[in-house]
């Protein structure tokens, strides 16, 4: 185990260079299952997720070496193996086995799927998907001798059922429409990929129209992650300094940027740089929602913003009990009320503290706050904050700040 020591207080200055995303690579490795080739990746992020996906890749027998920055994924000779219940649990992501084993081995077990846990999230709408291409579920296996193209109709937008979705229905005998989809970034990176390796699939809104196909391999560069931009942008502005992010995906980043500028940040964009200094500080309000919203993913590093201000309010619409976070904040000083899924951020007096990383954006949250805060801290379960961002102590370092990372 690891724990990560800050000496907060700095004002934060300089350039940091945002990694691909995490949330786009996921679908991109797991999607490989289905091919029978060989694909590049390029700009995979180095972080703990895609690592523990990729271990599972080799798990089945796929072979995967890195030059430079492109990933090397041969997956010509796969086969069934039940996947290491450790890796499993680990991450979130391994949901995306229902599709991609089943679509190429015909099989996979329901287990205990890792990730965040700052709600009960089910898969119920996962399953529905396979049964509906003619997958069977029995004793917790699902299996089938081939899946069929068909109708697939969400009641809400999920994104982990999307993906599995369009996993299952890419090489799946004939047409299938998905309807009621997600339509986040990465939806359509994923989409991108299985397009180049020799699939057919088109998105019109909400809708998914796919054309099962058998895939060879492909290559694909992963776009910039959006919430870790967003996450550097916010500590920029915390830290009353200067950040510019540059290989920002800022296309999909309105809301984002929308929402710090509302709280006092002064905001310039050019190209692919965001810079992002402390303005006047101001009250907001902030709905997090399904894509193009903005992002539940980024609720929890906007919280120390608004305490280290003049507060704000947050309302979660997609995961409702996603405020586990504050009270690992309330260690640094920070005030709140909750109720249901409306959290109230007060202005607050933030003090050093000692704090264990709930989750991997509530732990980011923490490490924001103990950047502010002047003094020692120290964040315990540093893993789960390097889950998803790569090279955060030199990243960091680079913009001024006093961090380290060492074995408890």
């Amino acid at each position: 185990m690891k724990r990560i020591v800050v000496n907060g207080g700095k004002q934060l200055y300089g350039q940091v260079s945002i990694s691909g995303s995490k949330n786009a690579a996921l679908p991109i490795i797991f999607a490989c299952i289905l091919i029978n080739g060989i694909s590049e990746i390029e700009n995979l992020p180095d972080i703990g997720d895609v690592c523990v996906a990729l271990d599972l890749l080799r798990g089945f027998g796929a072979s995967i070496k890195k030059i430079g920055n492109t990933t090397i994924i041969d997956t010509r000779s796969l086969s069934y193996v039940e996947p290491n219940l450790r890796l499993v649990e680990s991450i979130r992501a391994s949901t995306y086995l229902i599709g991609s084993s089943l679509a190429r081995f015909g099989r996979c077990p329901l287990m205990s799927f890792g990730g965040c846990n700052f709600s009960i999230r089910p898969i119920d709408m996962h399953i529905d998907a396979c049964t509906l291409l003619g997958a069977k579920l029995d004793d917790n296996m699902l299996s089938c001798n081939q899946l069929r193209g068909g109708l697939i109709e969400f009641g809400k937008p999920s994104v982990g059922a999307t993906v599995n979705a369009i996993l299952l229905s890419a090489t799946a005998e004939g047409d299938t429409i998905i309807r009621g989809c997600a339509v986040e970034p990465h939806i359509d990176s994923l989409i991108e990929f299985i397009n180049c390796s020799g699939g057919t699939i088109i998105r019109n809104g909400r809708d998914i129209y796919v054309s099962g196909r058998e895939l060879h391999g492909g290559k694909i560069s992963v776009i910039g992650d959006m919430i870790e931009a967003g996450s550097y942008l916010a500590l920029g502005a915390m830290s009353r300094g200067r950040v510019d992010a540059i290989n920002c995906p800022v296309g999909n980043m309105d809301e984002i940027i929308d929402v710090i500028k509302n709280l006092g940040a002064d905001i310039r964009l050019e190209n692919d740089l965001i810079s992002v200094k402390t303005g006047e500080r101001r009250y907001c309000s902030v709905i997090a929602s399904p894509y193009p919203g903005f992002p539940t993913d980024l609720q929890p590093i906007i919280a120390p913003l608004m305490a280290n201000g003049l507060g704000g309010e947050i309302i979660d619409t997609v995961w409702s009990t996603r405020f586990g976070y504050l009270s690992s904040l309330a260690e640094f000083g920070i005030n709140y009320r909750l109720i249901g899924n409306h959290a109230e951020i007060i202005s607050s007096e933030i003090h050093p503290g000692v704090a264990v990383a709930p989750d991997l954006r509530g732990g980011m949250a923490c490490l924001m706050t103990a950047l502010a805060a002047e003094g020692q801290s120290i964040i315990y379960s540093a893993e789960t904050i390097l889950r998803g961002y790569e090279k955060i102590v030199e990243k960091l370092s680079v913009l001024g700040a006093e961090i380290n990372i060492e074995e408890n």
